[in-house]
């Protein structure tokens, strides 16, 4: 699956974002924390969701 069709997957609400709660709840077994502590910084504009640019930096 290549990363835009994940991104379109997570996207549950598909508005084109996903937010942390969209992520755990495709991946239940990643812990919250983690993304957090992970994802610290990448919300390029301090939204709270990501744009497929800033997830393909979380990823990527």
């Amino acid at each position: 699956m290549d990363l835009k069709a994940t991104f379109d997957a997570i996207d549950a609400d598909g508005d084109g974002f996903v937010t942390e709660a969209e992520i755990v709840a495709h991946f239940p077994q990643l812990p919250a924390e983690a993304l957090g502590a992970y994802a610290t910084g990448l919300d390029a504009d301090g939204d709270g969701r990501y744009s497929f640019e800033e997830f393909s930096r979380l990823i990527g």
